[in-house]
């Protein structure tokens, strides 16, 4: 069972987003998903309480913050989004069971900052090296500096930049509802799956 976290130790970069995104394009896929929430804020359940009948099932995982053990039986594949300041016992645990670990961030000095310090501690982790990592270039604004910044930077890393996903509005209305962008016709977010189809390969291999 494939388990898919989506961490950075920076809050505000999107980790929810693209947690709910990933759940709701393996659901597209026909998998049976397990959505795990260990950050406290507890976004990514909030989300789910908001999910319609209607819609694909993604199952929950009510997580302990600090116990973090084998994901119930049931699902074939896992998604696990962390919090904040994931460091310590808290990366021991998750490392402990992830197969892949997304890594969201933005064009922002904090976020290169935070992100460049995060990449090193996992790779120095005594598991860090058996999971595979992937960049996400988040609400990325084509064409202007801060993208120039950020792909220069990301141009240093030892680790693949998997997708970019623009700065666009569909993913906040989405998530109001409990819905992704594999829920919805594709006519209205075309631009933004036509993003996420190296992504989709990433996360469903």
């Amino acid at each position: 069972m494939p388990v898919i976290a989506i961490a950075n130790p920076k809050g505000g970069v999107g980790k929810s987003t693209l947690a709910t995104n990933v759940a709701g394009c393996l659901a597209a896929a026909g998998h049976v998903v397990m959505l795990g929430d260990v950050d406290r804020q507890l976004s990514t359940r909030q989300w789910l309480a908001q999910r319609p009948k209607a819609a694909r099932r993604i199952f929950g995982w009510d997580v302990a913050a600090d116990d973090i053990v084998r994901p119930p039986k049931g699902a074939t594949h896992v998604v696990l989004d962390t919090p904040a300041a994931l460091h310590g016992k808290r990366l021991d645990a998750v490392l402990k069971i992830a197969d892949r670990m997304l890594i969201p961030l933005q064009a922002s000095l904090f976020d290169i900052q935070a992100t460049d310090a995060f990449i090193r501690e996992v790779r120095n982790h005594r598991r860090g090296h058996e999971v595979q990592l992937g960049l996400v270039g988040m609400r990325v604004r084509e064409h202007t500096r801060a993208q120039e910044q950020l792909l220069s930077y990301l141009g240093t890393l030892p680790v693949p930049v998997v997708a970019w996903l623009r700065d666009t509005q569909n993913y906040v209305q989405l998530a109001a509802h409990g819905l992704t962008l594999f829920d919805v016709a594709r006519s209205r977010v075309e631009r933004d799956l036509e993003q996420w189809e190296a992504l989709a390969t990433w996360i469903d291999r």
